[in-house]
């Protein structure tokens, strides 16, 4: 049995930081200040963001204030969704259906994002459904224990004897290729983020594709 878990933002849609802006709303409205540190993003956890906003903004990293400033996230992040008018990258929509199809895959997903906020942008576009279990940012501060949350969820759901060989991790940075291979997983590498073909390649992945238009290239390593 295959498994192939997808990061979200950059791989299989895009928000136009509808994620972004919804966080960054709720850091100035919540706590009454004004954005002055723009921390990176970019295939990292939202644990690790929540982090970094807190401190650059001298506020205390206190539980009430972590779950304020989640809360306050989630709250404006259907509206934001709305607002910012985002895609299902290309060719994502067509791999799901065609990974649904057959009978021995497992689909799952190994993201930054909350689960929270991940079930709230998949549900937006329509994807959801597809996903069964997976590796989530809420604790994590580093995407490689994202990536170890997702094979023990793998494992769970499937069987708990499942190699990390048979696990394609699918994203859109290089960490995403160095949290796939921090548990011996297979990973593809599509430039519909904000890393281009050539940053990708040189980390290492097993294929890299500017989109997921044609599936082929990467369902022909199974066979």
């Amino acid at each position: 049995m295959h498994i192939c878990l997808f990061d979200i933002d950059g791989t299989l849609l895009a928000s136009g930081g509808a994620g972004k802006a919804a966080l960054e709303s709720s850091l100035c409205e919540e706590f009454s200040v004004e954005l002055r540190f723009d921390v990176p993003y970019s295939g990292r956890t939202d644990r690790a963001i929540f982090r970094d906003l807190l401190h650059h903004h001298d506020i205390a990293e206190t539980p009430a204030n972590l779950k304020k400033l989640l809360e306050g996230y989630l709250r404006r992040l259907p509206g934001c969704l709305q607002k910012k008018k985002g895609k299902v990258l290309p060719g994502m929509a067509n791999l799901l259906t065609l990974l649904r199809e057959r009978n021995h895959v497992g689909v799952g997903l190994l993201t930054g994002n909350i689960r929270a906020g991940a079930k709230t942008k998949l549900g937006h576009f329509g994807l959801y459904e597809h996903f069964a279990f997976g590796g989530f940012g809420d604790e994590h501060f580093d995407r490689d224990d994202v990536a170890r949350e997702a094979l023990a969820a793998a494992r769970q759901h499937v069987h708990p004897d499942l190699s990390p060989d048979r696990i394609w991790v699918i994203g859109d940075t290089p960490l995403d290729v160095r949290c796939a291979r921090a548990i011996g997983a297979k990973v593809v590498a599509v430039a519909t983020g904000m890393h281009p073909v050539d940053e990708l390649q040189a980390a290492g992945p097993d294929l890299t594709l500017r989109d997921m238009s044609d599936p082929e290239p990467f369902l022909r390593l199974w066979k």
